[in-house]
């Protein structure tokens, strides 16, 4: 596990003077700000940009005087708006989801994509394709959510197998071993059963095919889950300082573990079932936050969740625009960036949270 920072400006209420933790709040809200400027820009860029270009003052129209005789507008309306919009709840949620679990285990490497979460997820929907090819998209985000926690559960428990506990690299061979696991079981289920077309673009993972039926049903459960790590944020501040920190100020370390594992949950199951697995935005985003904005998790949860979704939307533009006729996988574009940044980490041994 990684030590603590001691380094101190800013910290919750009650927290020793030695163990404050370092926190930019000038910074945090100047980003947020320009971040959301950006976002609306890139969303604007997102909507306009495709196989067909609609100019911006179209996209203007469409939104706030839409003609539904005008086929632009329809296409604004139901095609690319969800998929933009999709593309904010999923950045959002996977970046917060590897900031929350990297605030609770401290550990620098952790992701859902590198802990299981995605693999699990995705061997539980391979087998509903399989079994229940009609099941409804609200079973199949419920299901996605078992199929998480089954993949994270099984990366704990391997890792801490060993009497040395549960070390940051001991965690990454474990979820490499059991994400290969569980993929290779999707596969021989899907080549078994011949649905290999149907899991073939989530592997990859994109917003294409995203509609309002996904949307409308996947946002309650990111929104709550994002409030719900917001609430959650000033106690994960205090647990990454470390159990021993956390404990003499009179914090309940396991209900506050189990909460963000719920987060954690709900927020990796909703994002990989409607768009796959796009691994290493949970990891890349809170490391680059937390340079920024400093350890204090009450800006980093919600500078993350801009963040990925700032990311997600950009990277959706490139899918777009490198090759329109057939788009390039979101996630390829991601592993682009989170690859080199991962073998960084490992190459550092997991030292510091930043």
């Amino acid at each position: 596990m990684m030590e603590a920072t001691s380094s101190s400006t800013a910290a919750p209420e009650g927290t020793p003077q030695e163990h404050k933790p370092k926190g930019r709040p000038l910074a945090a809200v100047t980003i947020l700000i320009g971040g959301a400027g950006l976002l609306v820009l890139a969303l604007l860029v997102s909507i306009s940009v495709g196989s067909i270009s609609i100019p911006l003052g179209t996209v203007w129209q469409a939104l706030f005087h839409f003609n539904p005789d005008v086929t632009d507008h329809q296409v604004i309306r139901e095609v690319r708006l969800p998929r933009a919009l999709a593309g904010v709840l999923v950045g959002a949620g996977l970046s917060v989801s590897g900031a929350v679990m990297q605030g609770m285990t401290r550990n620098p490497i952790a992701d859902p994509g590198l802990l299981g979460l995605n693999a699990g997820a995705g061997f539980v929907l391979a087998a509903m394709f399989a079994f229940f090819p009609n099941m409804s998209y609200m079973t199949l985000i419920l299901y996605s959510f078992v199929g998480a926690g089954i993949g994270a559960g099984l990366v704990f428990g391997i890792g801490s197998l060993s009497k040395s506990g549960l070390t940051p690299m001991r965690l990454a061979l474990s979820g490499a071993a059991v994400s290969a696991l569980l993929s290779a079981l999707a596969e021989g289920i899907a080549v078994y059963f011949k649905i290999g077309q149907d899991l073939a673009f989530w592997y990859a993972g994109g917003l294409a095919g995203i509609h309002w039926t996904q949307v409308k049903i996947m946002f309650p459960w990111v929104a709550a889950a994002l409030i719900g790590a917001m609430c959650l944020s000033r106690s994960i501040t205090v647990l990454s300082l470390g159990d021993e920190v956390s404990s003499g100020l009179g914090q309940r370390n396991g209900l506050i573990r189990l909460g963000g594992t719920l987060v954690v949950l709900v927020l990796a199951g909703a994002a990989v079932s409607a768009v796959g697995a796009i691994g290493f935005l949970g990891l890349l985003i809170p490391h680059i936050v937390r340079y920024l904005v400093g350890v204090d998790y009450r800006w980093v949860i919600p500078c993350s969740g801009l963040f990925g979704a700032l990311l997600i939307v950009v990277a959706d533009i490139g899918a777009r625009v490198i090759n329109p006729l057939q788009e390039v996988p979101v996630g390829g574009l991601i592993a682009l960036i989170g690859v080199p940044y991962f073998l960084y980490l490992v190459r550092k041994g997991g030292r510091g949270i930043r």
